[in-house]
């Protein structure tokens, strides 16, 4: 199934996608009966029985009744998360290509909910010299783990999206925290929609890219994770509680800019989008709002 977070009068409620249409998860389960959770903190806080009420929603509420896709503002796949929690370096390749070492353990770091933002949305980098790309899966927790086994760890996922770790190098480096380069407002852009687990769809092997203005920049699979996604939720839960609704982005693989000879930094214009197999596809553009340029004169 496949949810997303769309504006309304109200604020950001959860619809369902099929093909190009949306059901209004609110309208429809109002109309029908059905206690389905209207919001993703509704269906965060009991996702066992949110997603089968969704599942009956979805069976027969009819295609007359709903939303055109084109027609609606699509909000961040979640919206806001309690933590987002990042694994650095877990893919091979982008290990050896920023020059460091294959780790032995999960490298964590995080961001804040500031960084959250929608894909389509433009990302302000103003004063920002050295802002790099980086695509990744992002996993949602669906159910509380503490101390969970590898073996059961994907029973806590609620669902899947694309994400952008976006970074500025130069703040990510200044000290021995990565937190100020990775966490500046826009930072995170996650989307379009949320695809929960489902027989036959195996997030460990699914094909991420992402293009730079239309050039392909990265290409790799979710197979090539250092640690797999089971593995790293095991590994976060034996060191501190995942909660329902947190985020977990999994790392990037090789083609970032930090990577290249040729140090071609994201200028204000550029486009980055971030397609993952089964997850649709997000583009974010860069900007310098007419506010923040500097302007000429005395």
């Amino acid at each position: 199934m496949i949810l997303l977070n769309f504006q309304s009068a109200d604020g950001l409620q959860l619809g369902i996608l099929q093909g190009n249409r949306v059901i209004d998860v609110q309208v429809g389960s109002e109309r029908l009966g059905i206690e389905a959770p209207a919001t993703f903190e509704d269906l965060a806080a009991n996702t066992r029985r949110g997603l089968g009420k969704l599942e009956a929603l979805a069976a027969v509420v009819p295609g007359d009744e709903q939303l055109a896709l084109g027609d609606l503002e699509i909000g961040p796949a979640v919206p806001r998360p309690g933590k987002i929690i990042c694994i650095g370096l877990n893919y091979r390749h982008h290990a050896i290509e920023s020059g460091m070492e294959i780790p032995a353990e999960p490298i964590l770091f995080s961001k804040f909910g500031n960084a959250i933002t929608a894909s389509g949305a433009d990302i302000d980098i103003s004063g920002l010299d050295k802002v790099d790309y980086e695509a990744e899966l992002g996993v949602v927790i669906g159910r509380t783990a503490r101390n969970v086994e590898a073996g059961s760890a994907l029973d806590h996922v609620l669902g899947y999206c694309n994400a952008n770790d976006v970074s500025d190098r130069e703040l990510q480096f200044k000290s021995g925290q990565w937190l100020l380069g990775k966490t500046v407002d826009g930072f995170c852009p996650v989307g379009p929609w949320l695809r929960t687990p489902e027989p036959g769809f195996d997030a460990q092997d699914l094909a991420i890219r992402g293009w730079l203005n239309g050039e392909l920049r990265q290409e790799n699979n979710t197979s090539d994770m250092v640690f797999s996604i089971a593995e790293l939720i095991a590994y976060i839960s034996r060191h501190f509680t995942l909660e329902p609704g947190d985020l977990v982005l999994t790392g990037t693989p090789m083609g970032v800019i930090l990577g290249r000879e040729e140090k071609d930094w994201i200028r204000p214009g550029d486009e980055y989008r971030v397609e993952i197999e089964g997850l649709g596809s997000r583009v974010n553009r860069f900007t310098v709002p007419e506010s923040r340029r500097p302007r000429c004169g005395f």
